[in-house]
């Protein structure tokens, strides 16, 4: 059994003990947390999807906050003498999936 659900503005496809990365969630660590904008729902070969999912929801548990890999900016203008150098730490939120209701 799996699902399709929008998580913070992404959609990530999730099954029951899957363990996954989205965008920083507000919440401590070890909170229960519900989704409910369930997209698409697979159970034993059949597919349920738009009106057939009413009340469907995903229930998570964060599990810790991360950051990840840094990202390195470099913008240069050639013959110029223009030269920047930034980077970037994206925040994530590990969260586990505990379960899928229909």
């Amino acid at each position: 059994m799996y699902a399709i659900v929008s998580i913070a503005g992404q959609q990530f496809k999730v099954a029951k003990d899957q363990q996954i990365f989205v965008h920083r969630l507000q919440g401590d660590e070890g909170a229960s947390i519900e989704f409910d904008q369930v997209l698409l729902a697979e159970n034993e070969g059949s597919f349920k999807l738009g009106s057939d999912l009413k009340g469907a929801k995903v229930s998570a548990k964060i599990v810790s906050h991360v950051k990840g890999d840094k990202v390195i900016v470099f913008k240069k203008k050639r013959r110029k003498g223009y030269k920047k150098k930034n980077g970037h730490r994206q925040q994530f939120t590990k969260i586990e999936i505990t379960g899928i209701t229909l």
